[in-house]
């Protein structure tokens, strides 16, 4: 599977046409003036016969439209408001969309103005609209829609996007003007997403986009117009439609920090009863522990660098969600400076920013060389889990997993002397997750870090943002600072050493003297210190994804135990969308990532590379042996 690079995004320029948004650069408007909720009714919906599809669904039914050009959002908006109105409750619709040029958040709102009806599905589609940012995009309209926004080229996206489509909405500005979005590749690959029986509407009926679906699988109709137009087509893969539903069920998650938290949390959303065993969770620490939320920056939007920038996006929306922070005990959100400490680091942010890869709503430089993330920030860690953790579905024991069977369920022994069924068995327990039995070929690496943490003096209450440089230094929340963090992997226990405050504050004195000195220069309070293990793979990605079986079949992996691990210190950035990946495979749901940044960060990546090297390796080996063996 060969990988993708996304191109930066050019926004649309829009001319308005009275209340008609056209596009200058394609010589066409976005949908039919004064008809256009009509046009999109007639045309995608009623076409694809999705009410009587919607209301047809079983108990968690799951429906998921494909569409190739999102626009201005007014087909996702109808397809939402016609699913909550006919679909049994506890159904679910995805809506996965593809768009090359998104319109800029004032041009949307304009457009938005015009349907008052669809205002509750508006609203949180404007609220969490990314910009254009590349990549996927999962943004919820409400408890039961859920729609993926893929910012790119559809040819390239679609190709990574999700399966098991059931209709498509085949949009986009007409043949004639935008011939690169009606091709053969693309109808090919739209019919290897689509399910059996799936069904296809579309506005056009352009003998080339007819003969295109024809070859590549779809039987093709052609009816009247809407609106005065002479034609118009629908399609169909061959096989009888059966709609799909979601799985739900009791799953355990092993550990209680960032990614158990939630994961947990994804979990339970999705109807999923959770078990989270933790021996010492630790929500009730008497001083706060601030993380930084924070993304490496980059033009090169390969799949690790979409991860990042994916990760940071979701991880905002989230925190948007569940209304975090709350109040100044929480953290604050109101903007991130980074000092490059090198050439190198300070020509890598300024590409990602110039060129736009990053949008300037996530990343600006300034002539001083300094980066701006203006969403990002710091947040309390304990309120953060708290507040995660506090949901019906969710059970937190004190407890902690001893070993685990392989079968369905899954039977837990606990150190506590329990012993648990399970349907699903989610191991968040960072480096620990290396010592369960035939899980070393992981490889995981340990190092420890210390903060310290320092009172707020009046000069430093004033800082309001947080500053990254090599360490970083937070705003106060609670009166305290936190100053971080040494990186030692010599070290293997997660205990407190002078030195290390020594080390921290000798940094910021050399890298940011203003803000040494605002906290009380020579004499700094160090109020207290917080020593933990971080947790990294050996490619630095976390390792996020089910489980290799390494006793019953070498070969494959095990749907019932799943990993969600190795986020060393972005464990605040990453483990939003990774909780939404593992909570979404295992629910049987389309994925919030591409298939090449799901790869990258499973488990399974490890086997495989190992094989490379060694066909006759064997998960659940050591890998001091295999390498023994092979001399």
């Amino acid at each position: 599977m060969t990988d993708f690079v996304s191109a930066p995004l050019t926004p649309a320029r829009i001319e308005w046409q009275g209340s008609t948004p056209a596009s200058p650069v394609y010589g066409d408007s976005y949908y039919m003036a004064g008809m256009g909720a009509e046009e999109s009714s007639a045309v995608f919906l009623q076409a694809n016969r999705l009410e009587q599809r919607f209301a047809s669904l079983p108990p968690n039914g799951l429906f998921v439209i494909g569409e190739t050009g999102f626009g201005t959002g007014l087909n996702a908006l109808l397809a939402v408001q016609c699913f909550i109105q006919h679909a049994p409750p506890d159904a679910r619709l995805h809506f996965v969309s593809a768009e090359l040029h998104p319109l800029r958040l004032a041009d949307l709102k304009r457009a938005h103005e015009q349907w008052p009806q669809l205002e509750k599905y508006s609203h949180p589609l404007l609220e969490q609209w990314p910009g254009a940012a590349p990549g996927f995009h999962r943004l919820r309209l409400n408890n039961q829609a859920e729609l993926t926004l893929m910012l790119g080229d559809a040819n390239v996206l679609w190709p990574a996007g999700p399966d098991g489509v059931d209709a498509w909405f085949l949009d986009g500005f007409a043949p004639a003007r935008n011939p690169g979005m009606w091709t053969e590749a693309l109808f090919a690959t739209l019919f290897r997403k689509s399910s059996g029986g799936a069904t296809m509407a579309t506005f056009s009926a352009a003998g080339a986009v007819r003969r295109g679906l024809e070859n590549a699988g779809f039987e093709v109709e052609r009816h009247p117009g809407f609106g005065g137009k002479r034609h118009r087509i629908t399609a169909h893969k061959p096989g009888p439609w059966q709609p799909q539903r979601y799985q739900t069920g009791h799953a355990t998650v092993a550990g209680a920090g960032l990614a158990g938290c939630t994961t947990a949390r994804a979990l339970a959303e999705r109807g999923w009863q959770v078990d989270i065993l933790d021996p010492d969770p630790g929500l009730d620490s008497p001083l706060p522990l601030a993380a930084v939320l924070y993304a490496t920056a980059s033009h090169h939007l390969n799949a690790q660098n979409r991860f990042y920038l994916g990760a940071l996006a979701h991880a905002l929306r989230w925190l948007e969600r569940h209304n975090f922070p709350g109040n100044l005990s929480h953290g604050r959100m109101n903007g991130l400076v980074q000092h490059p400490f090198n050439t190198r680091m300070a020509e890598k942010i300024a590409r990602a920013a110039t060129a736009g890869a990053w949008p300037p709503e996530l990343l600006r430089t300034e002539d001083s060389g300094r980066a701006v993330m203006p969403q990002n920030g710091c947040l309390n860690v304990h309120a953060w889990r708290g507040r995660l953790l506090d949901h019906p579905r969710i059970t937190l024991r004190q407890d902690a997993v001893k070993r685990f069977s392989h079968n369905d369920p899954v039977q837990v022994k606990t150190t506590g002397g329990l012993n648990l069924q399970t349907d699903r068995l989610i191991l968040c327990t960072a480096g620990a997750t290396g010592g369960f039995p035939g899980l070393d070929w992981l490889g995981l690496r340990r190092a420890r870090g210390q903060v310290t943490l320092c009172r707020a003096t009046q000069a430093s209450q004033q800082v309001q943002m947080t500053h990254c440089h090599s360490g970083y230094f937070t705003p106060a929340i609670n009166g305290i600072h936190c100053v971080g963090a040494t990186f030692d992997r010599q070290r293997g226990t997660a205990t407190v050493i002078p030195e290390d405050d020594r080390h921290n504050l000798a940094t910021l004195k050399k890298e940011l003297p203003l803000l040494w000195q605002a906290l009380g220069g020579e004499n700094i309070e160090i109020a207290g210190q917080f020593a933990g293990l971080r947790c990294q793979s050996r490619d630095s990605l976390p390792i996020v994804g089910p489980l290799p079986d390494p006793r019953h079949n070498p070969h494959s992996v095990s749907d019932r135990i799943w990993l969600n691990i190795a986020h060393g210190s972005r464990g605040l950035t990453h483990t939003p969308l990774c909780a939404d990946l593992v909570a979404d495979l295992i629910s049987g749901l389309p994925a919030p990532a591409d298939e090449h940044i799901v790869a990258a960060l499973a488990p399974a990546r490890f086997i495989e590379r190992q094989r490379r090297r060694n066909p006759d390796w064997l998960p659940g080996t050591s890998l001091k042996a295999n390498r023994l063996d092979n001399k």
